[in-house]
This record gives structure tokens, sequence and C-alpha cells, in this order.
């Protein structure tokens, strides 16, 4: 865990809110995060945190409040602009291109920083035809390459994207994420579907990428995961914010065992 004295703030949330036909999804949330964490953001299904995902990453309008992203204030919805700014994220369900290759759906994350818009990339390829064969192209593959050894995938690198087992499925979602070279990375239920084993491994994947230098953002539901690599946890119910600490103070906050941890947990 980092020392969160010496760290600066990376992504600071200051009074969001997001309504659905009255419902408050995110209730004046603010929050911060501080560079080179792995900051958790936990609570009972429905309390936001997807929401919360969405609304960061430019898919939905946030109704009031501020979004500062490195000292700047982040105020373009599109999505892609986002990215472009250093903030990436995977899903909960498993978004691949199923009939693409491993290798091939890392580059697209690749190809959002090597081309400054699609008409770019269309000329590199009517100009070096075929398009693999251009020099951005090969640039492209070798970072895809660098980035599925990272993980672990490189010998998979000419399987289809659904040919691989579910766990490895997770990771290449990670390295196509990781492809867009965020400074932040939001993680939705990495670890859904997985068993331990797999979990395990995801524990010191995610530590890794932390290690790299990206700042991470954690929804997650295993709570032995999410305890034994956070650096701070921020807790949410029905879109407010409950509590907020270290993995040892969430533990022991008597709000949270009341609206999501219990009394019994196994930690």
């Amino acid at each position: 865990m980092r020392d969160s004295v010496a760290s600066r703030v990376c992504l600071q949330i200051e009074g969001l809110c997001k309504r659905f036909d009255g419902f408050a999804a995110l209730n004046d949330l603010s929050m911060e995060v501080r560079e080179g964490h792995i900051h958790a953001l936990i609570g009972p299904n429905g309390a936001g945190k997807t929401t919360f995902f969405n609304v960061v990453t430019g898919v939905l309008p946030a109704d009031t409040g501020r979004i500062v992203f490195n000292g700047q204030l982040v105020d373009d919805a599109r999505p892609y602009k986002r990215t472009l700014k250093g903030i990436a994220r995977t899903f909960q369900n498993i978004r691949l291109f199923p009939h693409l290759t491993v290798l091939d759906t890392v580059m697209i994350g690749e190809h959002c920083r090597a081309y400054s818009s699609i008409w770019k990339a269309l000329g590199d390829a009517v100009l070096h035809p075929p398009f693999g064969d251009s020099s951005t192209e090969r640039t492209i593959r070798e970072g895809a390459m660098d980035l599925l050894e990272f993980l672990g995938l490189a010998g998979k690198c000419d399987e289809k994207a659904s040919d691989l087992p579910y766990g490895e499925q997770r990771k290449l979602e990670l390295a196509r994420a990781l492809a867009t070279r965020p400074q932040l990375l939001l993680l939705d239920e990495p670890a859904a579907g997985m068993n331990p084993r797999e979990t395990e491994e995801l524990d010191e994947v995610i530590t890794r990428i932390r290690d790299r230098g990206v700042t991470i953002i954690l929804v997650e539901h295993d709570m032995k995961l999410v305890m034994g690599i956070s650096d701070r946890v921020t807790v949410l119910n029905f879109g407010t914010k409950i509590a907020e600490g270290t993995p040892e103070e969430i533990q022991g906050d008597p709000a949270v065992i009341e609206a999501y941890l219990g009394e019994d947990v196994q930690l």
C-alpha cells in the first residue's frame, strides 16, 4: 500500500449527482483518488458504482458536480475524449470481439494513441498497403505484444479471443484497456466469475499494473481481494458515500457492516 500523504490527487470528484426518473443513483458524491493508489469503491448492488464509472468515463453525463483529472476539469462527455486524456475501463461483462485474434484485440486499444483521427488511420492503410505493414502498424503490433507478454498471453496471440478460457479473456480485456496507455484504470468487478486460483492471479496482476504507474479504481464484491490490495476504500449505499478510509478502518466501521459487509463477513 502507498503513502496517501506523499502522492498527489489524480482524480477529484466534487458533488457528483446523477438521477434516473427521480432516483438518485449518485447523490452529492465527493472523493479523491491519489496517484499510484488502488482505490476500491464498494457497496451493495444498486449503490451507484457502475453509474459512477459511466459518468467518469463519459458514457453518461452528470446532472451536477465536477470531475477533475490531473488538475484539469473534465467537461467533454465523449468517451473517446476521456480515453485520450488517460482514463480507461473494463466491464463487468466481458466485451471482446469474438472473431478477432488476441493480438488484434489489443492492437485496437493501441490505435487510439497512434492515430490522431480515423482519417489518418485510413490514409495509412491506403498509402502503405497492406495495412499491417506500415511503420505505425509495426509499432502498434510491438506494443501489443509487450502487453500480452506482461499478462502471460503472448503464446496465444494468434488464437481467437472467444477461444480463450474465461480467466484469460479477463486478462485480454485488461490488455486492451492498458493498450490505450491510461493513467487511470477503472476495473468493474474484474474477479466476477473467476475461481479462487484465477482470483489469486488477478490480485497479482492488478498489483503489477499499479506498479507500472497506473492508478486504479476497483469495483469488486470479493472482499478478500479488495481488502488485500486496496490503499483506500470508499463505500456507497443508495448513491451516497457512507464511509471512506483504509481497509482496516472500513472493516471496523459499524455503518459499513450494517449496510454491506454484515457481521459474519469472512475477510
